[in-house]
């Protein structure tokens, strides 16, 4: 796979509580000239980007992000607020207290409830799977299939650990046909972007990639 291709199925990412307007017109500048799938960046900043590239650069932000228990109300206004900002995508953290309550039926209904505001535009659930069992990953595969989101993501890339790629075979067997899957967090080379789209991830969650293809062109590879 050449390193156009790999760059199509990374989400471009800037999240840093410390990135400033000129941090994020460089990663846009990036995704432009690289074709990244999008930029993945914080919510203030949505407005700002569509307001000088509109459609010329596709937008996903995070919604209860990095930790994940705020309140459905309010994880829903800032869904819709994104939107209405121009943002196409949303990466949602899920209450992750409510899944070591074992409250699944809870968090598939709050991805339901997300996912109905966002329409047909994209919603893409993390789950954190460093804080959790393989029976509580099992779970949350059903509840992000059955709520009907678009995918489920392993990691926000502030946890303790990142993707692995035995917890992508695990998503393999366990969600449905139509549930895609991104890895995030940890993706630190080209042989890991690699890793990961071939066992099936149709996107990346990384801040690293083009720079690593940048490397690979300054050493003639």
């Amino acid at each position: 796979m050449n390193k156009v291709d790999i760059l199509h199925y990374v989400d471009h990412t800037q999240l840093k509580a410390v990135a400033s307007w000129e941090d994020i017109q460089i990663l846009c500048e990036e995704a432009l000239e690289y074709g990244t799938a999008s930029v993945c960046v914080p919510p203030c900043y949505i407005e700002r980007i569509n307001s000088k590239y509109g459609e010329k650069i596709n937008i996903c932000t995070v919604v209860g992000f990095p930790l994940g228990y705020s309140v459905t109300a309010a994880k829903v206004a800032e869904t819709k607020q994104a939107l209405l900002d121009g943002a196409n995508e949303v990466d949602m953290v899920i209450n992750i207290t409510d899944v070591k309550n074992g409250l699944f039926k809870k968090v598939e209904e709050e991805i339901a409830e997300l996912k109905n505001v966002v329409g047909n535009k994209i919603l893409k659930v993390i789950i954190e799977t460093c804080y959790l069992t393989k029976e509580e990953k099992i779970k949350m595969c059903e509840a992000v299939t059955n709520a009907g989101a678009d995918y489920i993501k392993t990691s926000t890339g502030f946890g303790t650990a990142g993707a692995t790629i035995e917890d992508i075979k695990l998503f393999k067997e366990h969600i449905g046909p139509n549930v895609k899957i991104k890895a995030a967090g940890g993706v630190k080379s080209i042989a890991d972007l690699e890793m990961f789209i071939n066992e099936g991830c149709s996107r990346i969650g990384t801040s690293s990639a083009i720079n690593m293809v940048r490397d690979q062109e300054v050493k003639g590879y």
